[in-house]
């Protein structure tokens, strides 16, 4: 069945993301814990570097003793464009953490990845999220007056 779906199954670019958090800001658990996070996404997922698009790593403002991304260069990601950058740094939100993204060529469907939230990150799993409310009808008026003035 697996096999006959991978025939099948179109070939499409993943967003496959993943966080944890560190104790302390230096290069050795900077490293560690980014290769541990992205272990785990590896193997949660089965995913083969030569799929992988791109990756970028951020971490928190507190974090800035190591690039994350040379953790997978240690993991032998040698060909895949990586990128490291910082998360905004929201008052109240979580610290010392480094976050992963990986855009990954897979024919599983996205309800199929599996996002992995280790550590002090396991409570930015998005399905645990208190998101605000949307004002559905403001937004689709917005969406029309864009449109409107377009067509003029």
């Amino acid at each position: 069945m697996e096999s006959e779906r991978l025939n099948t199954a179109p070939l499409v670019c993943r967003g496959v993301r993943g966080a944890t958090t560190i104790e302390n800001n230096t290069p050795e658990e900077i490293l560690k814990g980014t290769r541990e996070l992205l272990a785990l996404m590896i193997r949660f997922n089965g995913i083969d570097p030569d799929d992988v698009a791109s990756a970028i790593f951020t971490t928190t403002s507190d974090v800035n003793a190591a690039f994350p991304a040379l953790a997978a260069r240690q993991l032998q990601w040698s060909d895949v464009a990586l990128m490291c950058g910082h998360e905004l740094d929201v008052p109240g939100s979580l610290k010392k953490c480094i976050r992963i993204l990986l855009h990954w060529n897979t024919t599983k469907t996205s309800s199929e990845i599996r996002h992995v939230y280790i550590k002090g990150a396991a409570r930015l799993r998005p399905e645990r999220a208190d998101l605000p409310p949307v004002d559905w009808e403001e937004l689709e008026s917005w969406i029309q007056e864009q449109i409107d003035l377009e067509a003029k």
